[in-house]
């Protein structure tokens, strides 16, 4: 068990969108600043889903002590002018600031805000890959599968503020940029700290969790992103089931339902729609003895979370012919470079494409 926060340290300010980042920032604290209080903004999705598992995380976070302010972001026309209003005046106070998406249009208005010395961007799965790779390169920050070209009207609009926000994610004399992280880092940009993000704080927290015989299998929203083409996702889940005799199939909170009850009619797979994150859910148990995911953060992050329990993860291919057509160029090359990059890591096995 981490030690409670509530020592007063630098005034730290977290903002987060989603229940992994929230988890990443209680990692980055129990392994960073253990003891030491930080404000965690909470910038409400409208998802149902995401809403759910961010809630139970805030009370995780209130249990070690953290402070949590829950911003409804996206509540409405004038929910943005007044969110930014109201964290202003923290954010000029704040000494450090922790962040999980940069990408996020929403936290690079809040970082041309901010005067802190110190800014911390922690796990967002595999676009920190992305994000680390940008910035080394002096790329504009785009997501991976977005289609890319020309910036449409509402990005030319919004280039000033990612410029200035990209801006504060350079090192630089007076601001330091540390990535707390656990996927592998192949560019890191000059200045900038890469620290090693183990899920301390999950193993010691939970677990360890029973193991069952038998395969579970982790869902992907690539079809929702446009990446892949569904039946062509459908078709790979039923050949995995059959292969692997997998039974249950924990849902990605982006899945849609009716993808969910078409996959759970057409497989038999027992869909399980987490309360938290997948980390979380596999550390307490139970679990099955192989875990099979496609190419998606977890591929990194399970092995770690379920270190010592025997547990083996197991990555898919994504055969090309599954992309759509509306797929970004760099789609393939990525997903790639998430299974080798795990392979090379963690030593997972590899489910051919099926």
């Amino acid at each position: 068990m981490s030690p409670r926060a509530g020592r007063p340290g630098p005034h730290t300010l977290a903002f987060v969108e989603s229940p992994v980042q929230l988890l990443n920032v209680l990692e980055w604290a129990h392994a960073h600043a253990p003891g030491v209080g930080l404000t965690l903004v909470v910038l409400s999705p409208v998802d149902p889903m995401t809403r759910g598992q961010l809630r139970r995380m805030a009370e995780l976070a209130r249990e070690e002590g953290h402070e949590v302010r829950w911003e409804e972001a996206r509540g409405g026309a004038g929910a943005p002018l007044q969110t930014v209003g109201g964290l202003t005046a923290p954010l000029r106070r704040a000494t450090r600031v922790v962040l999980g998406d940069p990408f996020s249009r929403y936290v690079q208005l809040l970082l041309t805000i901010t005067r802190a010395r110190e800014v911390v961007v922690v796990d967002d799965g595999t676009a920190t890959m992305e994000f680390v790779g940008q910035l080394a390169r002096g790329e504009r920050l785009v997501r991976w599968h977005r289609k890319g070209g020309r910036p449409g009207p509402r990005e030319l609009v919004l280039l000033p503020v990612s410029a200035a926000a990209r801006r504060r994610l350079t090192p630089g004399e007076k601001r330091t940029v540390e990535v707390f992280t656990s996927m592998p880092m192949e560019d890191t940009p000059p200045g900038v700290t890469v620290s090693s993000h183990t899920f301390a704080w999950t193993r010691g927290r939970f677990g360890p969790p029973r193991v069952t015989r038998g395969a579970d299998m982790v869902g992907t929203s690539l079809v929702e992103t446009g990446v892949v083409d569904a039946d062509a996702y459908l078709e790979a889940v039923r050949a995995l089931v059959a292969a692997h005799g997998a039974k249950r199939y924990f849902a990605h909170r982006r899945e849609s339902t009716e993808k969910l009850h078409r996959l759970a009619a057409e497989t038999g797979l027992e869909v399980v729609r987490p309360e938290f994150p997948l980390e979380l859910i596999a550390r307490r148990g139970p679990i099955g003895a192989t875990v099979l995911s496609f190419p998606s953060t977890v591929v990194h992050t399970l092995p770690l979370a379920l270190a010592g329990t025997g547990v083996r993860v197991v990555v898919c291919d994504i055969d090309p012919a599954w992309l759509t057509r509306s797929a970004s160029p760099r789609a393939q090359g990525f997903l790639a470079n998430v299974t080798d990059t795990a392979k090379s890591a963690h030593h997972l096995r590899t489910a051919p494409a099926v």
